[in-house]
């Protein structure tokens, strides 16, 4: 299994915005072979940002890269460029992980 997550800092205010622009835009992921979960979760908030994270997870690292280079993966990003500017506090943080057990 592998988990590909990036870490958003939303800034205070457009937390529900954002959410919604989450849901209303179209991933898909139910189409790539690999895909196995997606999951947008919201952290802590402090005095500058809320932190959101978005999870998906994969059947292999493989699956993930593929994904990557597919023309799904171009789609769901022109899509995901279409996110006002000013959700953001600074640029999105990837981090990959491979289960170990």
């Amino acid at each position: 299994m592998f988990l590909a997550m990036n870490r958003f800092r939303i800034a205070l205010g457009r937390e529900e915005d954002f959410v919604a622009h989450w849901r209303s835009r179209n991933s898909y992921l139910d189409a790539v072979p690999g895909f196995v979960s997606f999951h947008l979760l919201r952290g802590e908030s402090n005095d500058q940002y809320t932190l959101f994270v978005s999870h998906s997870t994969w059947e292999s690292e493989q699956a993930f890269s593929d994904w990557t280079h597919s023309e799904a993966f171009r789609r769901a990003h022109m899509q995901a460029g279409q996110t006002p500017r000013d959700f953001y506090r600074g640029p999105p943080q990837l981090e990959l992980f491979e289960s170990v057990l």
